[in-house]
């Protein structure tokens, strides 16, 4: 689904902006190599979200699409596995872990976020479609599932899967999307796009505004998982200047007390000439906390941290994350201009009761890059990493931003931007360092794949 949202800049916003962009950015590029590039059948295509190193020193991820094509209308996705060479100079060797066989199959298709690991090396993801939910989209497609992968019991053996959740549509949340996190009692969260009950976002084609779900482990060996919506988002309701959150975009993360704090594309502020109106939804997306109830069984509270108006962002696709003090820091894919930002919310402290946002950086489709699809990193010195499309080539950068109380200019310096086939092309994932502070992601498109003409890359970057 193409998201798109028209923004108008005040005389205000319009300063901040100019003023933030003769910070022109560095460009101090690393060494990039391509990892590896997906072929699309067998193989996979279009990795779903970024990569997670395991125990052994492998990369692991999902593809949305690619390893077969009975998946119609698309293809079925797959799980996959990159081991590092045993000498030097050696290629990666990639290995399809799973090929997802979609709802006729009793399994699930086209993976939308990453996976994780828990601590018995078992890994966890979500798919969009597929599943036993009745949710038509021009046919029977499926819900989504949440799917586990439990690895082989002897070296070179196969993984299992297993699907934990099949969602049902209505009430129960539609199209799981983003990265799942575990708590500390082994309990999973994310968040669905659609479904939940409420609002009309994206009508006629998803029903509702979607959902954050848990799922909690059986009691019992070879019990089932048992799911709650903790929240369902109700959007904006027709003609009003603000409401709710809509369409969550899950990478969830939790704090010390077990609140929940994410983003979502629209919902929040509906003010015309600000966010209203734009295709497939309405409103430019918020900020939010769940708060977990006080006594067993109770409802779990919403609480809107931040509305984007457009003047400070606009449409944020991807989570948050934490500095050690509390903060939050995020993306968004359009605003103040049309080129997204990078933004803090500081959290409450002394006499200020509310969490307050402050925009770190506003790409300018120069060699910074456009439009962040995904959440940044932090380095053990508190940098924020990340991926943008555009950028020099308009084929994607990775970039490096310095806080202000870290105090060197540039603040953004571009790590590195996109060739094309056979280099990589539109990294839209979170990046992830290996111990020597090399980073590892992905990108959609590009690579040698001849199947899709480019059918995405496993990268690296180094200093």
């Amino acid at each position: 689904m193409t998201r798109q949202i028209s923004t108008r800049l005040s005389g205000g916003a319009l300063a901040l902006f100019v003023l933030l962009a003769l910070h022109s950015p560095a460009s101090a590029e690393w060494k990039e190599k391509v990892l590896y590039s997906f072929q699309g059948v067998p193989d996979g295509a279009t990795p779903a979200g970024g990569v997670v190193f395991g125990k052994d020193g492998n990369l692991y991820g999902a593809t949305t699409d690619g390893g077969a094509n009975f998946c119609a209308p698309t293809q079925c996705g797959t799980v996959f596995q990159l081991a590092p060479p045993a000498e030097q100079g050696d290629p990666w060797t990639e290995t399809v872990i799973h090929i997802f066989q979609g709802d006729t199959n009793g399994d699930g298709n086209t993976p939308a976020g990453g996976v994780i690991f828990d601590q018995a090396g078992n890994l966890y993801g979500t798919t969009a479609y597929g599943g036993s939910g009745n949710c038509p989209l021009g046919g029977k497609v499926g819900c989504g599932t949440v799917y586990q992968m439990e690895p082989p019991s002897t070296k070179g053996g196969s993984w299992t899967e297993k699907i934990l959740y099949s969602f049902k549509g209505g009430k129960d949340g539609q199209l799981p999307q983003g990265d799942l996190v575990f708590d500390g009692a082994g309990n999973l969260y994310g968040a669905t796009e659609y479904g939940g009950g409420y609002g009309s976002c994206n009508w006629p084609f998803y029903r509702h505004c979607g959902t954050v779900f848990e799922l909690s482990p059986p009691q019992a060996k070879d019990g089932r998982w048992t799911e709650k919506v903790l929240y369902s988002f109700k959007g904006v309701a027709a003609g009003k200047l603000s409401g709710d959150g809509a369409n969550p975009n899950g990478g969830l993360v939790l704090d010390a007390k077990g609140a929940i704090y994410g983003t979502t594309y629209f919902g929040g502020n509906n003010v015309k000439g600000e966010c209203k109106g734009g295709v497939g939804g309405t409103g430019c997306g918020i900020v939010f906390a769940l708060q977990p109830p006080t006594k067993k069984g109770g409802a779990w509270t919403e609480k809107m941290l931040h509305q984007f108006n457009g003047h400070d962002g606009s449409n944020s696709a991807a989570g948050v994350i934490f500095d050690e003090n509390g903060n939050l820091y995020g993306t968004t894919f359009f605003g103040p201009g049309p080129y997204g930002l990078v933004f803090e919310l500081k959290k409450p402290s002394g006499k200020v009761n509310s969490w307050t946002e402050t925009i770190l950086y506003s790409f300018t489709d120069a060699d910074d890059g456009a439009n962040p699809d995904a959440a940044v990193v932090r380095d053990t010195r508190g940098r924020l990493y990340g991926t943008a499309l555009g950028g020099r080539t308009h084929l994607g950068v990775v970039f490096r931003l310095n806080l202000p109380m870290q105090a060197p200019s540039p603040m953004l310096t571009t790590l590195y931007n996109f060739a094309g086939s056979p280099d990589g092309d539109h990294p839209t994932a979170s990046l992830v360092f290996d111990r020597l502070g090399n980073l590892y992601g992905t990108t959609i498109w590009g690579g040698t794949g001849q199947a899709c003409q480019g059918c995405g890359t496993i990268f690296e970057v180094e200093p």
